[in-house]
């Protein structure tokens, strides 16, 4: 009998003691859920501290504390992270090489300074190529001056900072340190599309500064001026819309506008949008669209600002006008957040998921490309910047020569190439146009000519050119894209210019095989 108590005895110990065991496991494990999702919690407190538009004299501190903490989670902690802003992609999304970028923060500016002033992008490869595509080309084509960049989105400089450590100038910073360097001519010079709200707080931020310099100038946005009504048009919002439309034909492999068309295709380009009255900037883009008879071609924006931008209301219009296959790609600077996430994402409310939800169309692709990095929309900011420094009555680098003529500094510029035949003249895709390159005192044009009527150039008289076949110009092939986007091969040629403003002889050989004398001149470099 006292086997059997002590048995049972032993039993209920043991029994108890499993019991125990197995609640020790699961308090242990509560606990380290517990724990994980605290650190996560940690996180996510730093990050949505720095996910602001206000820059404090802890903002630096803050950047280094939210991403050493980061890097201190495990990556299942990683994954808990989540705030009002903050979630694993703020550190976690691989956005390219920051290392890429060059922030253009660099003291010892000069006496000239452009600011190129953007809102700005966490997105690395796409700052590289979009904002650093018109910075760079801006400092190309004005060899006389210092380029310096300011993002207006502090929320973007923090993000930047803490996940990369590349510290980018704000506007305050970035006048500030043209101030300290003792600028004395400034031009700023916006990547903005339109004239914003963005626009406008640049505008008041820079005029705080005017007393400062000697001179201060803000040029054009992108489109230009904003105009009266919807169908109010200008060169520029004509110029960005043969530039993207020819850009986003070419990326979907047509060989003109029409061929898309006849293929079924709409090219949707998608905007921000904006409650500011410059709203009707989009709605101008959408009548300069018509106006170039691009009927396959729509306007919409996130923001479903102005209405008929909206999404459904897009949806709608392309249904309607009786498109199957649908190509998104970004009205924006930038193929940052808007272009990656509410344009192509994943997601329900995603303009590539709304079109799909539709079950309207067959196809429904996304080109994620910004407008920064199409050559003739960096030519249009390069413009705007040569038209602000004009204004100021300022010339910078340039001096006359013993000829009278004049003489530019070491760089790449765009001037007019004129001659004395309507047979012979630069490519109408080129606006009468070449590329001017100048080094070591040495000038060169690059003109892409008409067809490849003409064989050869000389630089001299026809009778000439018969004698001296070793100076005889060899022709390039060039690609031209023409307003509607299709595109031809031409022959192009690199043209000595002996001086500008004034008339040179060329010479041209035909498909015939004769010589003939002609007058050209170059004029205008911007």
């Amino acid at each position: 009998m006292k086997k059997k108590v002590v048995s049972l005895v032993m039993v209920c110990m043991l029994a108890f003691g499993m019991m125990t065991g197995c609640g020790n496991k699961d308090t242990a494990k509560t606990d380290n859920t517990t724990s994980d999702q605290e650190a996560a919690d940690k996180v996510a407190d730093l990050i949505d501290a720095i996910y602001v538009q206000e820059r404090t004299d802890k903002t630096d501190e803050q950047c280094e504390a939210a991403k050493k903490a980061w890097d201190a989670l495990t990556d299942a902690q990683k994954e808990l992270v989540s705030g009002e802003n903050a979630d694993p992609d703020y550190f976690g999304r691989d956005t390219g090489d920051a290392s890429k970028d060059d922030p253009l923060n660099q003291d010892d500016i000069g006496a000239n300074e452009i600011l190129v002033v953007s809102f700005g992008t966490s997105f690395n490869d796409s700052r590289v190529a979009d904002i650093g595509g018109v910075e760079k080309a801006i400092a190309e084509a004005n060899p006389g001056w210092s380029v310096r960049r300011a993002f207006t989105a502090q929320i973007i400089i923090n993000h930047v900072q803490a996940r990369d450590g590349e510290k980018i100038d704000n506007m305050d910073q970035a006048l500030e340190r043209a101030v300290d360097n003792g600028v004395k001519n400034l031009v700023v010079q916006p990547t903005h599309l339109m004239h914003g709200a963005e626009y406008d707080e640049l505008v008041e931020a820079v005029n705080e500064y005017k007393d400062k310099f000697d001179s201060v100038t803000v040029a054009e946005p992108l489109l230009g001026e904003v105009g009266e009504d919807t169908a109010t048009v200008n060169a520029d919002k004509k110029a960005v819309a043969e530039a993207i439309t020819a850009e986003a034909v070419k990326t979907a492999e047509y060989d003109s506008l029409e061929a898309a068309k006849e293929d079924g295709v709409a090219f949707v380009f998608m905007g921000h949008g904006t409650s500011h009255t410059a709203k009707i900037s989009y709605s101008q883009m959408a009548s300069q669209m018509a106006d170039l008879g691009y009927d396959n071609v729509f306007i919409g924006t996130v923001e479903g600002e102005p209405e008929e931008t909206a999404c459904e209301s897009v949806i709608e219009a392309v249904k309607e006008a009786g498109y199957k296959k649908v190509i998104l790609r970004p009205l924006m600077v930038v193929a940052g957040d808007h272009a990656n996430n509410d344009m192509a994402g994943d997601d329900d409310d995603s303009w590539k998921s709304q079109f799909e939800a539709s079950k309207a169309f067959d196809s429904v692709e996304c080109q994620i490309s910004g407008l920064g990095e199409i050559e003739a929309i960096q030519k249009l900011y390069v413009h705007h910047t040569k038209d602000a420094i004009a204004s100021t009555g300022l010339i910078v680098d340039l001096a006359a020569n013993a000829e009278g003529t004049t003489k530019l500094a070491d760089g790449t510029y765009q001037a007019k190439f004129t001659t004395d035949s309507s047979m012979f003249h630069v490519n109408e895709a080129n606006n009468d146009l070449g590329e001017l390159t100048v080094k070591d005192g040495k000038m060169t044009i690059h003109i892409s000519l008409t067809s490849k009527k003409i064989v050869n150039l000389y630089e001299g008289l026809a009778a000439d050119a018969e004698k001296d076949s070793k100076n005889v110009l060899q022709p390039t092939s060039d690609t031209v894209t023409y307003s509607d986007g299709s595109t031809e091969e031409v022959n192009g040629f690199d043209v000595p210019v002996p001086y500008l403003d004034k008339e040179f002889d060329l010479a041209l050989l035909g498909t015939k095989g004769t010589w003939y004398d002609h007058k050209v001149s170059v004029a205008s470099p911007q």
